[in-house]
């Protein structure tokens, strides 16, 4: 007979320290406000291959592995349908891996074009350093993509302490894996003590099946997916009709908080360690 042990265990202590680790996404999050090159890119490869993608269906599966999210396109019905009207047979995983070359040849030059740092941000990382916070990052993008945005980003003064991009896991998101490699890259001391910066969905949803804090970015990010220049023409009316629904998304998704972009950061970063402090559970 099985002994099963019934004496009551030891009481378990939520861990109430302060946040060590930041992961942030780069576009949309970081920088490329709008989340503008990758957008291009994916309308671009469809393009060549003679099929119509707009920039709103082309920013639906934003956040998942780029591969992955060529195969979702693919999926959404109406672009399957216009894919096999205009090559006379449903798409197979040789036009996927043929729209994904196109892709990776046009966003090596769109990263260049859309590598700005998003206003703010660079600031409130600084502030989070200053604080002894680690940073971290997350991409969907390959390796091989990050290998030209990196250099650019380092030129502005942005250097993460950790990257994991999409090729380096074996799962992409909405998968945990690339948080949680940042978070043991980065000796975090407990998934609690993390919190995640994501402007997409499915960003989200990998925070909060790490157990870590999630935060969404709103006006930034693809959610919006408008230029900096385009944002900042809009009137206080118009923004706050882009911003309902796109805050709507990324608290359905898992976030917690929802700012408009990482300038608005610092006072959420207080929030959680308040929360912390109180026992909270991511």
């Amino acid at each position: 007979m099985m002994h099963v042990d019934t004496a009551l265990p030891a009481p378990y202590r939520m861990y109430d320290g302060p946040l060590t680790t930041a992961i942030f996404d780069w576009a949309g999050t970081v920088l490329d406000f709008g989340c503008l090159a990758p957008v291009k890119a994916f309308v671009a490869a469809f393009e060549q291959h003679g099929v119509a993608i707009s920039e709103a269906e082309a920013r639906v599966p934003m956040g998942a592995a780029k591969r992955e999210h060529i195969e979702q396109l693919l999926a959404m019905p109406a672009v399957q349908e216009r894919w096999t009207r205009h090559h006379g047979a449903a798409s197979t995983q040789a036009d996927v891996g043929a729209l994904y070359a196109v892709f990776l040849r046009s966003d090596a030059e769109n990263v260049a074009r859309y590598s700005d740092l998003i206003p703010g941000a660079l600031e409130a990382i600084d502030a989070l350093r200053a604080r002894g916070i680690a940073i971290g990052s997350t991409t969907g993008y390959p390796r091989e993509v990050m290998t030209a945005l990196v250099p650019l980003a380092h030129a502005q003064g942005y250097r993460p302490d950790h990257l994991c991009t999409a090729s380096d896991v074996a799962r992409g998101r909405p998968w945990p894996d690339m948080v949680l490699a940042n978070a043991v890259a980065l000796r975090a001391p407990d998934v609690r003590a993390c919190v995640v910066v994501d402007d997409s969905p499915s960003g989200l949803a990998s925070a909060r099946a790490a157990g870590m804090w999630a935060v969404g970015i709103a006006a930034s990010g693809n959610e919006v997916g408008l230029s900096l220049a385009d944002w900042s023409a809009l009137d206080d009316t118009a923004r706050r009709e882009h911003l309902a629904p796109a805050r709507e998304r990324l608290h359905a998704a898992g976030a917690q908080f929802v700012i408009d972009s990482l300038a608005d950061l610092l006072p959420v970063i207080d929030a959680i360690e308040q929360r912390l402090r109180a026992g909270a559970a991511a």
